[in-house]
């Protein structure tokens, strides 16, 4: 009795490590696709409906596989493990090289779906062969223990594998736990099943799988290194990945010894030190000419945007809120970036806030006299709510009587749609705008819209701020589009509940 005791336990154990295996290989790649691609909903919904799917094949494709339940469970788990340690370096060698990303993730999903799902009814088997029960106490015995590992696995990857590993190394830990999880369980209670034949393949096959994935976590950084500069122009200074997002600065020189440093978020360009300017001063200024003692700065953790407002000397106060602290600190600390901006969050002015730009606005009692909104474009689920009515009714809740905000909106001539989408939804919260695009080499025609309660404010300089890339006739004619650019008027203004502002980014920015 007691032995028979130790193996169940045993079994419901190993049906706890390896749910919580399969969960951190679902999450992986979701995960591994809201960085690269940056479509969470998106890329969580191929995922698990395809996971999902692909487990009922599996566990129909298992049925003949029950009389021999304890080497195909060993067989499974082992090819489960080599494929689910490295479906995060192959995700990512077929992103970096061969430009194959959503085809390799469906195909991953779909393999790693249907060996999971083969699980249980091949556990199912082996519990009953170490004493019978009836049905139902045996399947809630199972599942009891699968969704409890589930639950561990999902807690696990972001609090513990992503911080302390990182998705490569995680993901070939977890393969390697796997392994050990299921073989160990079929050599120690099922060994008298399996012939010495089955019992020496099986050792072999975990031996080059234990090889392969220890081979592939030391390699695991180099790879890494050599798979994101495969997705740059210019060599690689400093790369890092966060909880929100993977932070790349590159840098190229020219003969002339010309120095081009480009700040990447998630892969997209954020700015190339060459033109930057142009893109800061006429986000920043405009918004200036007015009063401007008290501005407040959503995103923007680059601190080029700050430079621009700290050129202002009657600037009272300044607070920048930013949702990477990560980024905020590299900003302080990089010697590249702190030339750029000057050191701007060492000036006494400014107070920094590492929180989440919507959260933060629900809770602001201040009030400013400008507010610069310079996130990235909307083109994630997480980036576009920060483009939506709600969010501009809260900034606009955040204005002093008289003050004025700027939205940086994309390209006008790339995504007019999403542009002007822009425009609709800040007057949907009751602000009068004033659409204005610049040239900026390295993006192409880009837009902002200057906002103001009441009436449309006016488009213009501050007196005395010398500017490399603006005067008063070329602001005027930054307000003139053409017509094949201009605001069609019946886009539909975009909320939280129905973000159309994404569709219409995806749609055009694919065209080109």
């Amino acid at each position: 009795m007691t032995r028979t005791r130790s193996a169940r336990i045993a079994l419901l154990a190993t049906v706890f490590v390896c749910a919580a295996c399969g969960l951190v290989y679902e999450l992986a790649l979701v995960a591994l696709g809201s960085y690269l691609i940056g479509d969470t909903v998106g890329q969580a919904s191929i995922v698990v409906s395809l996971m999902v799917f692909a487990m009922g094949m599996g566990a129909l494709l298992a049925k003949p596989l029950q009389r021999r339940a304890a080497a195909a469970f060993a067989a499974v788990e082992l090819v489960l493990a080599l494929l689910g340690g490295l479906s995060v370096l192959l995700l990512y060698a077929a992103f970096a090289w061969l430009s194959l990303y959503t085809p390799a993730l469906i195909a991953m999903a779909l393999v790693l779906g249907t060996l999971i799902g083969a699980e249980i009814p091949l556990l199912m088997e082996m519990l009953q062969r170490i004493r019978r029960q009836e049905a139902g106490s045996a399947v809630a015995d199972l599942f009891a223990a699968d969704y409890v590992g589930a639950l561990l696995g999902g807690l696990a990857f972001p609090f513990v594998l992503l911080p302390l590993f990182g998705q490569i190394e995680g993901a070939l830990a977890v393969g390697m736990v796997n392994a050990v999880a299921g073989l160990g369980l079929v050599l120690t209670v099922f060994g008298t099943e399996l012939g010495r034949r089955a019992k020496a393949v099986l050792i072999g096959s975990a031996v080059v799988v234990g090889g392969v994935l220890a081979g592939a976590y030391v390699m695991a950084e180099d790879f890494e290194v050599t798979a994101r500069q495969a997705l740059y122009a210019d060599p690689v200074v400093h790369a890092e990945r966060t909880p929100y997002q993977e932070i790349v600065l590159t840098e190229s020189v020219t003969l002339a010894g010309t120095s081009d440093v480009r700040l990447f978020l998630n892969g997209d360009l954020q700015f190339s030190s060459v033109d930057e300017y142009r893109y800061h001063e006429a986000m920043v200024h405009p918004a200036m000419s007015g009063p401007h003692s008290r501005v407040l700065v959503l995103g923007g953790g680059d601190g080029l945007g700050l430079r621009e407002v700290l050129r202002h000397p009657d600037v009272e106060r300044v607070t920048l809120v930013e949702l990477d602290p990560a980024m905020v600190d590299l900003a302080r600390t990089e010697p590249r970036l702190t030339s750029l901006n000057r050191n701007a969050f060492a000036d006494p002015r400014v107070a920094v806030r590492t929180e989440d730009a919507f959260t933060w606005l629900r809770g602001a009692a201040d009030r400013y006299d400008v507010i610069i909104v310079d996130m990235p474009d909307a083109d994630s689920t997480a980036t576009a709510k920060l483009y939506s009515l709600e969010f501009y009714g809260l900034v606009e809740r955040a204005l002093a009587p008289g003050g004025r905000m700027v939205v940086q909106s994309g390209s006008p001539y790339f995504a007019p749609n999403a542009f002007w989408c822009v425009e609709n939804t800040l007057r949907a919260a009751g602000l009068k705008t004033v659409p204005y695009e610049v040239s900026v080499p390295a993006f192409g025609e880009w837009g902002f819209h200057l906002a103001a309660r009441g009436s449309a404010p006016a488009l213009a300089l501050p007196p005395g701020m010398p500017l490399r890339s603006l005067d008063p006739a070329t602001l005027a004619a930054a307000t003139v589009f053409p017509p094949d650019r201009r605001n069609p008027g019946d886009l539909a203004v975009s909320t939280l509940m129905d973000p159309i502002i994404l569709r219409y980014a995806r749609e055009e920015w694919t065209n080109y």
